[in-house]
């Protein structure tokens, strides 16, 4: 899974039917193009490979006024709205230290009903916790990671996105639960 075919699906879903340009310039409007490399390229290329795989419906719409070829239009099919919730879910749920997903996702998780938003986001604090501990069961009581070199210092590392990204999930599961965001079942 890859965080520009979650976006660009998302992208297309919020309009129903749009052009690749608009979509690329949703993109650029969020920065994704910074922090999850949904370059120029790499939206087109996703829009070609999501067509490819029966998850989006082109249309061919009004000539080029600079004489190039038509305008394509793109719609998700019923196959690429369930991909596209599908990976969504998955990409909440799971502790997948890869961040550009993990935003790619918050970034629509109103297109969720905000149970199964909250839900999700449990599943992910879980693995968070789980991970945590196997980073520290063979680990003696009382180590001390300092005595132990780089490597301590990795596990350290380890140990503290554990720690900051269940703190995140929890402060957003807390946000959901209080109402925010107008999710889809509002």
């Amino acid at each position: 899974m890859t965080a520009v075919r979650l976006l660009v699906l998302g992208a297309i879903r919020r309009h129903g039917r749009v052009h690749g340009y608009q979509v690329r310039a949703d993109l650029e409007s969020w920065g994704a193009h910074e922090w999850a490399r949904a370059t120029s390229g790499s939206v087109y290329h996703a829009l070609k490979s999501l067509t490819k795989d029966a998850l989006l419906r082109v249309h061919e719409t009004t000539p080029s006024e600079a004489g190039g070829p038509p305008r394509m239009e793109y719609e998700l099919t019923p196959e690429g709205d369930r991909a596209y919730l599908q990976l969504l879910r998955s990409a909440l749920a799971r502790r997948d230290p890869r961040l550009d997903l993990l935003a790619a996702a918050v970034g629509f998780i109103d297109d969720l009903p905000r149970a199964d938003a909250v839900a999700l986001l449990r599943d992910r604090a879980r693995e968070l916790r789980d991970w945590r501990a196997a980073i520290t069961a063979d680990m003696p009581p009382d180590t001390d990671l300092d005595t132990w070199g780089p490597v301590g210092e990795v596990l350290g590392l380890w140990l503290d996105t554990a720690d900051s990204r269940a703190a995140w999930t929890e402060r957003l599961i807390s946000r959901l639960e209080r109402g925010a965001f107008t999710m889809a079942d509002d």
